[in-house]
């Protein structure tokens, strides 16, 4: 299968357990893997046989920046189902959802959650 990758989108959100995350908000950053046939696409060179990534991106951010999450597991199934809604040529995708600046005690880089979905 085909792949187009939209790496490293970074949004503000409102999203985790504790109230100031609620309150004060942090980034996100949003790693997605779309899997689909990109034959057509690359034999006509036209926008309706592939994925607008401008769209990809509209839409990402808009669940992102929406509304609030507890987890970041929930933002992310909220995400790949839209996706999958949107877009009827997308047959899977991965979406990665990284916190890379979570409010718990100790030396990491980010927490993150990657989830895979395909189309019924």
């Amino acid at each position: 299968m085909d792949k187009i990758y939209i790496n490293q989108m970074t949004f503000y959100g409102y999203h985790g357990v504790l109230p100031e995350e609620n309150k004060l908000g942090q980034r996100f950053i949003v790693d997605l893997e779309l899997l689909l046939d990109l034959k057509a696409a690359g034999d006509h060179d036209r926008l309706e046989d592939t994925i607008n990534y401008a769209e990809a991106y509209e839409l990402t951010k808009e669940i992102v920046e929406g509304p609030k999450y507890q987890l970041i597991e929930s933002v992310a199934e909220r995400l790949a189902s839209h996706l999958l809604d949107h877009f009827p040529k997308l047959k899977e995708c991965r979406v990665k959802l990284i916190k890379p600046d979570p409010p718990i005690p100790g030396h990491y880089q980010s927490v993150a959650v990657e989830i895979i979905r395909s189309r019924a």
